[in-house]
């Protein structure tokens, strides 16, 4: 199962109360490989925690970091005047029409996301020599 990245994000911290369990559990002399047993919980998450008791004394999740949102967000407008102003912009064109130093792969993602095509029509075809 593929986990999107705002799923991974959102997922909730895991509650003081198993984080308190743990703790006492662990002061009581069971090893790390019985912690992950018994609360079903990874090795990792228990060593971190462990880790965090002895620096900072403290068992609280750490606030979690927001997403920082997207570099083009509320520019859609923007850029489907400039496409249906020049179909055939380059993305440093539409770039710089934008007035944006976001990156060409990011210009061509929102672009591809407003499902513009960027395949040429019967007109402007290359010519055969004969």
């Amino acid at each position: 199962m593929v986990l999107l990245r705002q799923e991974v994000a959102m997922a909730a911290a895991y509650s003081m109360d198993l984080r308190t369990r743990v703790i006492q559990d662990a002061e009581a002399g069971l090893s790390t490989k019985e912690l992950t047993a018994r609360y079903h919980v990874s090795r990792a998450w228990v060593d971190a925690l462990k880790q965090r008791k002895r620096d900072t004394g403290s068992i609280e999740a750490l606030k979690q970091t927001k997403f920082r949102g997207r570099v083009l967000g509320g520019q859609d407008d923007r850029l489907t005047a400039a496409l249906t102003a020049q179909p055939d912009a380059t993305l440093r064109e539409l770039r710089d029409a934008l007035k944006t130093a976001a990156g060409l792969a990011t210009i061509w993602r929102a672009v591809n996301q407003l499902d513009f095509t960027v395949k040429k029509n019967r007109t402007r075809r290359r010519t055969t020599t004969d």
